[in-house]
């Protein structure tokens, strides 16, 4: 007789979304001394991957990762969702919850194409569909030119080798679970700030399903969650949004935070940096360091920010 699942958890049908799935599958099963088939993977097809011309942000922000997911969960056909968390919006419905942040990965994003920043030849091409990359690469080196490019890494990687831009970034924690760690050059995270919550997984509930949130309870990796939760009340506070261009570090350490956030124009020339160290339960401090950026902001930047929500 075939096992019936005890979980059943939706994802994103990308390779690296199926990857991230299956290792949220693995250390369920791990933690619960489950065999695998008691946990069933359920992909689908998300907005955001079916249109690939347009950067996010022109055809519906984060929503468009998370929509059909949401839909799944409201209506019972999964009982829980994984994503990378740098792709869930800021504000979610309160009948959701993130029941679990796994152990988060490299936070890095890593360069394709040149050894670094300054290896990039006089003028490149530099392809990006991410606010933060484009606006960071054009503040250290204005004279690159960006254009845009979407789609999973393999599709990134074609376009590179066909030649549509002399470089491009992918995050460094995406290639690893690939097993593509060979794939481009780490950069120094003192110099290029990676985006809020990037390399970390996270599951996601219906906030009244005690049963799952249990289960769930079990993957949830505190300095990860500190981190991370940070990272998103410091981006809610910003107001930022899918065309704000935030790079932001946050490193635990014995129960406290480090936190260190840039804010840019959208063509890199402005920008304002602000530092924090706090205790990991202070709700209250990424809000402060949110105020004291945009104090210190100029009118380029706060443009493309709308304040505390």
């Amino acid at each position: 007789m075939t096992q019936q699942p005890l979980l059943k958890l939706g994802t994103r049908r990308s390779p690296l979304a199926m990857a991230q799935a299956e290792e949220t599958r693995a250390r369920l099963c791990a933690a619960h001394g489950w065999d695998s088939n008691a946990v069933e993977l359920v992909p689908v097809v998300a907005s955001g991957d079916k249109v690939q011309d347009r950067a996010l942000a022109e055809i519906g922000g984060k929503a468009l990762w998370t929509k059909e997911l949401d839909a799944w969960l409201a209506e019972g056909h999964i009982d829980a969702s994984v994503h990378s968390m740098k792709d869930v919006e800021t504000i979610r419905p309160e009948s959701l919850t993130i029941a679990a942040i796994l152990p988060r990965a490299d936070k890095r994003d890593r360069l394709v194409g040149a050894d670094s920043i300054a290896d990039l030849p006089e003028g490149a091409t530099v392809g990006t569909s991410a606010p933060r990359r484009a606006a960071q690469l054009l503040n250290l080196r204005p004279d690159c030119r960006v254009v845009t490019f979407r789609g999973n890494v393999a599709t990134r990687l074609s376009k590179l080798e066909a030649g549509e831009a002399d470089a491009t970034f992918l995050a460094a924690a995406g290639l690893s679970r690939l097993g593509q760690d060979e794939v481009g050059v780490a950069l120094d995270p003192e110099d290029w700030l990676p985006a809020p919550a990037q390399g970390a997984i996270g599951v996601e509930c219906r906030s009244d399903d005690a049963r799952v949130r249990e289960l769930l309870g079990v993957l949830d990796h505190a300095p990860s969650r500190a981190e991370v939760m940070a990272e998103r009340a410091l981006l809610l506070a910003l107001g930022g949004t899918c065309h704000s261009p935030i790079a932001v570090r946050c490193d635990f350490t014995d129960d406290q935070l480090a936190m260190r956030a840039v804010l840019f124009s959208p063509a890199g020339q402005e920008r304002v940096e602000a530092k924090d160290h706090f205790h990991a339960g202070n709700t209250d401090a990424p809000a402060r360091l949110a105020e004291m950026l945009l104090a210190k902001a100029t009118s380029g930047i706060t443009a493309v920010f709308d304040g505390p929500q």
